[in-house]
């Protein structure tokens, strides 16, 4: 009896093992087959090029619009003024006359006034030097008052020692005096005769944006 029963599990156990050995054949059967296959026909791999191969399209928000372009780009935003005014005390009217005039012109030019744009409590001649270093273009507004001023005379110098062979960055702009009272120091330059209608504002302008599109 002992043998009998022992061997009726065995025989049990071998038809669920032999069903699975079937099954496992069967895969193996299958497989290459189907290998066969997904290397004969096209995959979505193949068919659709992956980024790494085509980089994506740079949108707009990567790419800089032309006007930022052409500002970096151009030398004159590489100081903070187009036009440094230099003139005398008594001038200051005339002076505000000028720079309102290039200020509102269609190019916007934007001028230094001693007055309205030095810094409060700065040092006269650190001022400036600053201002003269800082714009593209200097007018002097050549004045009886202006021959007279102890600082109007530093500030012609040093714009001439600054760029003393830079043509068009240094316009003199005479007013209220003979041509034999022009400064010995700018005989080798033309002046903007003053005794125009406009004062000689429009000739200023175009000197300096003939200037400025030199070096944009």
């Amino acid at each position: 009896m002992a043998s009998s029963t022992s061997s009726a599990p065995r025989s049990r156990s071998r038809k669920p093992l032999g069903k699975m050995a079937d099954w496992f054949r069967q895969a193996l059967s299958k497989k290459p087959k189907k290998i066969l296959e997904s290397s004969d026909g096209p995959s979505s791999d193949v068919s659709q090029p992956s980024s790494q191969d085509h980089p994506p399209r740079l949108g707009l928000s990567s790419t800089s619009s032309p006007t930022h372009v052409v500002a970096s780009s151009s030398g004159r935003w590489s100081k903070d003024y187009d036009v440094c005014v230099c003139h005398s005390e008594e001038d200051l009217a005339a002076a505000q006359e000028l720079v309102s005039y290039l200020e509102g012109s269609t190019a916007s030019l934007r001028c230094f006034l001693q007055l309205r744009d030095a810094t409060p409590g700065g040092a006269i001649v650190s001022e400036l030097c600053q201002a003269l270093s800082n714009s593209h273009c200097r007018v002097l507004l050549i004045t009886p008052g202006f021959l007279q001023d102890p600082w109007c005379k530093y500030q012609m110098l040093q714009a001439l020692s600054e760029a003393p062979g830079a043509e068009g960055r240094t316009i003199p702009l005479m007013s209220g005096l003979a041509r034999a009272a022009y400064p010995a120091e700018l005989r080798f330059m033309y002046f903007v005769d003053g005794r125009g209608p406009d004062g000689g504002f429009r000739q200023v302008k175009e000197a300096v944006m003939r200037y400025l599109q030199t070096i944009s």
